[in-house]
C-alpha cells in the first residue's frame, strides 16, 4: 500500500529533535507499506535557498523520501500553496495519513479524495489553557476539522476523549513507540550512595524543571543525598541553574542539554528513579521509556501516563507542589528498592513496540479504505 504521510512535526537539520515520535511511526509503517513523507515545515526552520522560493526540498532519510514545503499555520496563502503542492502526491497514494492537528489545515477546504487517516498528538486538545491566546480563541472553530478524516487515531484514551467529543466516525488508539533497550541494565542498591534521579523533557514551563530543582533541595533538607540529571534543552536552562545555585544544590543538578536516543538511554540506565513534575502530557513518552528501561517513575498526574503506570512501580502526583513531589519520591524510592529492572520493565512488555504500532496503523488503513468504499 502507498502511504502519503503528511506532518508539520518532523526532524530536520534545523531542529533534529522535533517530531521524533512521528519519525518512529513512519519507520514502523515503512516496514510493511511504501511510505512517502511530506513535511510542512515552519518558515523559521526552512532552507531559504529552496523552500522560500517555492520549491520542494527533497531528501532521503534512511530510504524514505521526505519532501519539505514551507507552511505556517498562521498563513492562509501558504496553506493553500501547500495543498496545491500536495495534490499530485495525493493522487498517486492509496491512503493519506496526516499527523498532528496543524496538518489538518491545508485540507480544511478540500479534503483528499483518498482514504484518510489522521493521527493526533496535540496537547492543545487536552489542555487548551497551555495554548497562546490566539489558538485558544480559534480552537472552537478548528476542532470540527477532526470530523473530516475517515479514521482518527490517538496515542491514549486521555487524548481520544476530546477527539471523540467532536467526531461520529471511528477514533482508535495507537500508542507512541517506546523502543526496548538491547539489554536491561540492573538496578543498583543504594548502600549509602546518592539517590540518582533523572528527568527527560524540554526545559519549559509545562515540564516544570524549576520545581524539580526545588524538590532536590527539599530532599537535601530532609536528609536525603539526591542528584538530578536532566536530559533536554529549553528556555529555562539558565533559570534552572540559577535556582540550583541559590538553593545550594548546584553540584547536585546536571543539565545535559539535547541528547540523542542513546544518550537518553544511558541517562535512564544510570538512574535509580525517573522524576518529571510535568504539568500536563498526552502520553509522556519519557516516562514509558523509563519503565521499559526498568526504572520506577514519579510524574505529574495530568495526562495519559496513568493508563500504563502501575502503582507498584510509580506514582502520579496530582498536586504541583514541592512537598507533594518530595513525598512521592521518598515513597517510590523506598517501595521499589528491592524491585529488579525486569520487574519494572515487565509492566510494559511489548505494548509500545514498533510492531504493535504498525499493526494499529494497518488496521486504521483498512478501516479507512472500507469506509471510503462505502
Amino acid at each position: 500500500m502507498k502511504i502519503l504521510a503528511v506532518t508539520t512535526w518532523f526532524p530536520s537539520d534545523a531542529s533534529p529533535t522535533t517530531g521524533t515520535f512521528v519519525d518512529k511511526d513512519v519507520r514502523a509503517i515503512a516496514q510493511h507499506d511504501d511510505v512517502e513523507v511530506v513535511h510542512l515545515v515552519a518558515p523559521h526552520l526552512a532552507d531559504r535557498s529552496t523552500l522560500d522560493a517555492g520549491g520542494a526540498d527533497t531528501v532521503d532519510r534512511d530510504g524514505i523520501t521526505v519532501r519539505r514545503f514551507v507552511m505556517s499555520p498562521q498563513r492562509p496563502d501558504q496553506m493553500a500553496a501547500a495543498r496545491r503542492a500536495l495534490e499530485p502526491l495525493v493522487q498517486r497514494s492509496d491512503v493519506v495519513h496526516t499527523m498532528a492537528f496543524s496538518t489538518l489545515l491545508p485540507f480544511a477546504v478540500r479534503r483528499p479524495d483518498r482514504p484518510w487517516v489522521h493521527t493526533e498528538h496535540w496537547s492543545g486538545l487536552t489542555t487548551p489553557s497551555t495554548l497562546p491566546l490566539a489558538w485558544r480563541l480559534a480552537l472552537p472553530a478548528l476542532k470540527p476539522l477532526l470530523r473530516r478524516p475517515d479514521v482518527v487515531t490517538a496515542v491514549c484514551e486521555y487524548l481520544a476523549r476530546p477527539v471523540r467529543a467532536v467526531r461520529s466516525g471511528p477514533t482508535t488508539l495507537v500508542p507512541c513507540i517506546v523502543p526496548q533497550p538491547p539489554a536491561l541494565v540492573p538496578r543498583r542498591p543504594l548502600d549509602g550512595r546518592p539517590l540518582e534521579l533523572v528527568g527527560v523533557g524540554g526545559l519549559v514551563d509545562r515540564k516544570d524543571p524549576l520545581l524539580a530543582v526545588e524538590v532536590v533541595a527539599e530532599l537535601s533538607r530532609r536528609g536525603h543525598d539526591a542528584r538530578l540529571t536532566w536530559a533536554g534543552s529549553g528556555p529555562l536552562h539558565d533559570d534552572a541553574l540559577a535556582l540550583a545555585a541559590r538553593l545550594g544544590v548546584a553540584d547536585q543538578v546536571t543539565l545535559l542539554g539535547s541528547v540523542d536516543t542513546a544518550g537518553v538511554g544511558a541517562a535512564l540506565d544510570a538512574a535509580d528513579l525517573f522524576f518529571l513534575p510535568t504539568k500536563a502530557d498526552n502520553f509522556c513518552v519519557s516516562a514509558a521509556e523509563a519503565l521499559v528501561h526498568g526504572r520506577p517513575v514519579v510524574v505529574g498526574a495530568t495526562g495519559g501516563q496513568g493508563e500504563y503506570i502501575e502503582p507498584h512501580v510509580g506514582e502520579l502526583v496530582a498536586e504541583q507542589t514541592v512537598s507533594a513531589y518530595t513525598a512521592a519520591v521518598e515513597r517510590v524510592a523506598a517501595a521499589t528498592a528491592d524491585l529488579a529492572a525486569d520487574d519494572v520493565a515487565g509492566t510494559i512488555g511489548d505494548r509500545f513496540s514498533a510492531e504493535a504500532v504498525q499493526r494499529g496503523y494497518a488496521d486504521a488503513y483498512e478501516r479507512a479504505v472500507s469506509r471510503r468504499a462505502r
